[in-house]
């Protein structure tokens, strides 16, 4: 968020599920004295829509297809989590040629008309080397056509105090220029460290 000097930034929660991308922002804006704005969401799981709009009182739009990009408010940020089936090691890996692999694209129809300042995706590990690397490679070749300057790296989830081994690729551009630094981690938690957090056991 370094690239902003205003005290609130607006942006946009595609293939939401039930929240991370918002926790996190939102959260993140707390501790640097930013307001953050959720100005549109979207997933088409009614189970997400449901729980999203638990969390956040607002309900989800739905299939991204049929979202005018007209209708969609001018925001800073796109977060995207778009599907991984297409690219993960328990799918058929078909990528592209999978219809939920070309939901990027719809992500790029967004970013086209819209141009927000950052977008932040977030797939599985597998992406980076599908089809010989060739699916990265048209993702960010896509997004310098935008205008965007991307960057990308594999993060585990175990070095940032979750309690699992959960990797993901997670892809950044800015518009303009941004001293942007990738989290190091470092931080890891024994399951036992959080589902016991408030209780003390006496060993004698």
């Amino acid at each position: 968020m370094s690239t902003f000097t205003k005290k609130e930034v607006r942006f946009i929660d595609l293939f939401c599920g039930i929240g991370g991308f918002r926790y996190a922002i939102e959260d993140v804006a707390v501790k640097i004295g930013i307001h953050a704005e959720c100005v549109l969401s979207s997933d088409i799981d009614p189970d997400c829509q449901k729980a999203y709009a638990a969390n956040f009182g607002e309900p989800p739009a739905g299939d991204i297809h049929n979202i005018d990009v007209g209708s969609i408010p001018d925001h800073d940020i796109l977060l995207a989590g778009f599907p991984c089936q297409p690219f993960s090691i328990i799918g058929h890996r078909r990528g592209f040629e999978d219809a939920r692999g070309t939901l990027f694209f719809e992500i790029a129809r967004i970013l086209a008309a819209k141009k927000p300042q950052v977008v932040v995706l977030e797939n599985v590990k597998l992406l980076s080397g599908h089809n010989g690397g060739k699916t990265l490679a048209r993702i960010m070749e896509v997004l310098r056509s935008l205008g965007y300057e991307p960057d990308r790296r594999v993060l585990n989830a175990l070095d940032f105090g979750l309690p699992q081994k959960r990797e993901r690729i997670f892809i950044v551009g800015f518009r303009k220029p941004c001293a942007f630094e990738w989290p190091k981690g470092g931080l890891m938690r024994r399951l036992w460290a959080i589902s016991h957090k408030n209780v003390r056991i006496n060993m004698n």
